[in-house]
Protein backbone atom coordinates (compact mmCIF):
# COMPACT_ATOMS: atom_id res chain seq x y z
CA UNK A 1 0.00 0.00 0.00
CA UNK A 2 1.21 3.45 -0.79
CA UNK A 3 1.57 6.74 1.15
CA UNK A 4 -0.93 8.06 0.09
CA UNK A 5 -3.76 5.39 0.38
CA UNK A 6 -3.65 4.37 3.70
CA UNK A 7 -6.87 6.65 4.17
CA UNK A 8 -8.75 5.80 1.51
CA UNK A 9 -8.46 1.76 1.95
CA UNK A 10 -9.47 2.18 4.95
CA UNK A 11 -3.92 2.67 7.41
CA UNK A 12 -3.83 3.25 31.75
CA UNK A 13 -1.76 2.68 33.65
CA UNK A 14 1.67 2.82 31.64
CA UNK A 15 3.79 0.69 32.26
CA UNK A 16 5.50 1.68 35.37
CA UNK A 17 3.24 5.12 35.67
CA UNK A 18 -0.04 5.63 37.06
CA UNK A 19 -3.51 7.70 35.64
CA UNK A 20 -4.90 10.38 37.05
CA UNK A 21 -8.42 11.19 37.66
CA UNK A 22 -9.04 15.27 35.79
CA UNK A 23 -12.26 17.05 36.30
CA UNK A 24 -14.64 16.89 33.26
CA UNK A 25 -13.42 18.56 30.06
CA UNK A 26 -15.05 21.03 28.43
CA UNK A 27 -17.69 19.56 26.20
CA UNK A 28 -17.63 20.17 22.14
CA UNK A 29 -19.01 16.99 20.80
CA UNK A 30 -20.31 16.63 17.51
CA UNK A 31 -24.03 16.59 17.16
CA UNK A 32 -24.62 13.11 16.86
CA UNK A 33 -23.31 12.12 20.17
CA UNK A 34 -25.82 11.18 22.35
CA UNK A 35 -25.53 10.81 26.08
CA UNK A 36 -24.35 7.20 27.72
CA UNK A 37 -23.60 5.64 30.86
CA UNK A 38 -19.76 5.72 32.20
CA UNK A 39 -17.99 3.81 29.47
CA UNK A 40 -15.43 2.02 31.99
CA UNK A 41 -18.39 0.31 34.19
CA UNK A 42 -17.33 -3.00 33.88
CA UNK A 43 -14.03 -2.75 32.63
CA UNK A 44 -11.10 -3.23 34.56
CA UNK A 45 -8.01 -0.91 34.21
CA UNK A 46 -4.63 -2.75 33.06
CA UNK A 47 -1.39 -2.04 32.88
CA UNK A 48 0.31 -1.96 28.72
CA UNK A 49 3.54 -1.60 27.61
CA UNK A 50 4.67 0.43 23.94
CA UNK A 51 7.38 0.71 21.53
CA UNK A 52 7.94 3.98 19.48
CA UNK A 53 7.63 4.38 15.76
CA UNK A 54 8.97 7.74 14.74
CA UNK A 55 11.55 9.14 11.74
CA UNK A 56 14.22 6.26 11.46
CA UNK A 57 16.82 8.67 10.86
CA UNK A 58 15.78 10.93 13.81
CA UNK A 59 16.59 10.75 17.23
CA UNK A 60 12.93 10.17 19.31
CA UNK A 61 13.34 13.44 21.08
CA UNK A 62 13.64 15.26 17.57
CA UNK A 63 9.83 14.34 17.09
CA UNK A 64 8.72 13.85 20.93
CA UNK A 65 8.50 15.12 24.00
CA UNK A 66 7.00 14.31 27.51
CA UNK A 67 6.51 17.13 30.51
CA UNK A 68 3.80 17.34 33.08
CA UNK A 69 2.41 13.99 32.17
CA UNK A 70 1.63 14.83 28.46
CA UNK A 71 3.20 13.16 25.65
CA UNK A 72 3.45 15.66 22.92
CA UNK A 73 4.50 13.89 19.03
CA UNK A 74 4.76 15.86 15.79
CA UNK A 75 6.16 15.02 12.59
CA UNK A 76 6.63 16.56 8.92
CA UNK A 77 5.09 16.10 5.50
CA UNK A 78 8.59 15.96 4.43
CA UNK A 79 9.97 13.66 7.72
CA UNK A 80 11.13 9.89 6.72
CA UNK A 81 8.88 7.00 7.56
CA UNK A 82 9.48 4.62 10.42
CA UNK A 83 11.63 2.35 8.40
CA UNK A 84 14.30 3.21 5.76
CA UNK A 85 12.72 2.32 2.44
CA UNK A 86 9.01 2.03 3.80
CA UNK A 87 6.24 3.88 1.40
CA UNK A 88 4.58 4.44 4.30
CA UNK A 89 3.45 8.33 5.50
CA UNK A 90 5.79 10.00 8.62
CA UNK A 91 4.94 9.06 11.92
CA UNK A 92 5.64 9.46 15.69
CA UNK A 93 3.43 6.88 17.48
CA UNK A 94 3.00 5.26 20.51
CA UNK A 95 2.81 1.22 19.74
CA UNK A 96 1.19 -0.61 22.29
CA UNK A 97 2.25 -3.92 22.74
CA UNK A 98 -1.03 -6.01 23.32
CA UNK A 99 -2.07 -7.79 20.68
CA UNK A 100 -5.38 -9.45 20.57
CA UNK A 101 -7.63 -11.28 18.20
CA UNK A 102 -10.84 -11.61 20.48
CA UNK A 103 -11.92 -10.41 23.62
CA UNK A 104 -13.25 -6.67 24.82
CA UNK A 105 -10.43 -3.87 24.88
CA UNK A 106 -10.70 -0.24 25.09
CA UNK A 107 -7.73 2.54 24.23
CA UNK A 108 -8.45 5.89 26.48
CA UNK A 109 -7.03 9.01 27.15
CA UNK A 110 -7.41 12.85 26.72
CA UNK A 111 -6.63 14.10 23.51
CA UNK A 112 -5.35 17.25 22.27
CA UNK A 113 -5.16 18.68 18.55
CA UNK A 114 -2.91 21.83 17.97
CA UNK A 115 -4.76 24.15 15.40
CA UNK A 116 -3.20 23.90 11.85
CA UNK A 117 -3.37 20.08 11.65
CA UNK A 118 -4.26 18.89 8.89
CA UNK A 119 -4.85 14.96 7.63
CA UNK A 120 -3.18 13.27 10.38
CA UNK A 121 -4.67 9.90 12.20
CA UNK A 122 -3.73 10.34 15.85
CA UNK A 123 -5.38 6.82 17.04
CA UNK A 124 -5.80 3.27 14.97
CA UNK A 125 -6.49 0.01 15.45
CA UNK A 126 -4.06 -1.70 13.29
CA UNK A 127 -4.61 -4.85 11.58
CA UNK A 128 -0.88 -6.81 12.11
CA UNK A 129 -2.26 -10.03 11.20
CA UNK A 130 -4.83 -10.08 8.73
CA UNK A 131 -6.46 -12.28 5.73
CA UNK A 132 -5.08 -11.26 2.39
CA UNK A 133 -6.96 -8.43 0.93
CA UNK A 134 -8.41 -7.35 4.11
CA UNK A 135 -7.69 -3.69 5.23
CA UNK A 136 -4.93 -3.17 6.94
CA UNK A 137 -6.98 -1.14 9.84
CA UNK A 138 -10.46 -1.73 11.95
CA UNK A 139 -10.57 2.24 12.40
CA UNK A 140 -8.11 5.45 12.21
CA UNK A 141 -9.46 8.53 13.48
CA UNK A 142 -8.24 11.93 11.50
CA UNK A 143 -7.96 15.59 12.48
CA UNK A 144 -8.38 17.86 9.50
CA UNK A 145 -8.33 21.64 8.94
CA UNK A 146 -11.94 22.61 8.54
CA UNK A 147 -14.48 24.04 11.48
CA UNK A 148 -11.88 24.52 13.92
CA UNK A 149 -10.74 21.33 13.63
CA UNK A 150 -12.78 18.28 12.28
CA UNK A 151 -12.50 14.61 13.71
CA UNK A 152 -13.28 12.43 10.89
CA UNK A 153 -13.45 8.21 11.12
CA UNK A 154 -10.95 7.45 8.19
CA UNK A 155 -12.01 10.77 5.43
CA UNK A 156 -15.69 10.05 6.06
CA UNK A 157 -17.77 10.56 8.97
CA UNK A 158 -17.72 13.47 11.01
CA UNK A 159 -17.59 12.75 14.25
CA UNK A 160 -16.64 15.97 16.35
CA UNK A 161 -15.89 19.65 14.93
CA UNK A 162 -14.37 22.40 16.74
CA UNK A 163 -11.58 20.05 18.17
CA UNK A 164 -8.54 22.44 18.18
CA UNK A 165 -6.68 23.60 21.17
CA UNK A 166 -8.81 21.77 23.42
CA UNK A 167 -8.38 18.92 25.62
CA UNK A 168 -11.09 16.07 25.19
CA UNK A 169 -11.50 12.64 26.26
CA UNK A 170 -11.81 9.75 23.56
CA UNK A 171 -11.99 6.17 24.44
CA UNK A 172 -12.67 3.25 21.70
CA UNK A 173 -13.81 -0.07 22.49
CA UNK A 174 -13.41 -2.38 20.73
CA UNK A 175 -15.47 -6.28 21.01
CA UNK A 176 -12.96 -8.33 19.05
CA UNK A 177 -14.49 -11.80 18.04
CA UNK A 178 -13.39 -14.47 15.44
CA UNK A 179 -15.99 -13.82 13.15
CA UNK A 180 -17.03 -9.73 13.07
CA UNK A 181 -16.62 -7.11 16.10
CA UNK A 182 -17.95 -4.17 16.74
CA UNK A 183 -16.07 -0.88 17.73
CA UNK A 184 -17.64 1.86 19.35
CA UNK A 185 -16.14 5.45 19.94
CA UNK A 186 -16.73 8.04 22.64
CA UNK A 187 -15.99 11.72 23.44
CA UNK A 188 -16.16 12.90 26.49
CA UNK A 189 -18.43 9.76 27.62
CA UNK A 190 -20.83 9.88 24.90
CA UNK A 191 -21.03 7.38 22.14
CA UNK A 192 -20.29 9.19 18.94
CA UNK A 193 -20.10 6.08 16.66
CA UNK A 194 -20.45 2.38 16.19
CA UNK A 195 -19.69 0.48 13.58
CA UNK A 196 -18.05 -3.20 12.47
CA UNK A 197 -14.49 -3.58 12.26
CA UNK A 198 -12.98 -5.73 9.19
CA UNK A 199 -13.00 -8.73 10.73
CA UNK A 200 -10.76 -11.19 11.89
CA UNK A 201 -6.93 -10.47 12.41
CA UNK A 202 -4.64 -9.66 15.21
CA UNK A 203 -4.64 -6.17 15.61
CA UNK A 204 -2.91 -3.30 18.40
CA UNK A 205 -3.57 0.39 19.41
CA UNK A 206 -1.64 2.89 17.88
CA UNK A 207 -1.97 6.71 18.81
CA UNK A 208 0.29 10.20 18.05
CA UNK A 209 0.42 11.20 14.42
CA UNK A 210 0.08 9.34 10.88
CA UNK A 211 0.57 12.36 8.91
CA UNK A 212 -1.27 11.85 5.55
CA UNK A 213 -1.21 15.28 5.03
CA UNK A 214 1.12 18.32 4.01
CA UNK A 215 3.38 20.90 6.38
CA UNK A 216 4.06 19.89 10.03
CA UNK A 217 1.44 17.85 12.74
CA UNK A 218 0.75 17.49 15.88
CA UNK A 219 -1.19 15.69 18.43
CA UNK A 220 -0.84 15.36 22.59
CA UNK A 221 -1.57 13.18 24.75
CA UNK A 222 -2.34 12.65 28.64
CA UNK A 223 -3.83 10.07 31.06
CA UNK A 224 -3.68 7.06 28.73
CA UNK A 225 -5.34 4.02 30.37
CA UNK A 226 -6.36 0.75 28.72
CA UNK A 227 -9.02 -1.13 29.79
CA UNK A 228 -9.77 -5.00 29.80
CA UNK A 229 -12.77 -6.91 30.42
Amino acid sequence: MNRRSVLRAGTGLLAGGAALTLPPAARAGAATAVPAADPTEGWTQTSFTYSWQKPWNLDLGDRHSHSGGVHRMWVYATDEPFEEGSSTDPRTEMRWKVDYRTGDHMWDADVYLPSGTDGASFVQILRSVRPSGTPATDIMLNVHDADGGTVRRYDGTVLRTGAYDTWFNVKIAHRASSGTGTIKVYFDDSLVLTVDDRGPATRYFKNGVYHHGSGRAEARFRNIVYWRR
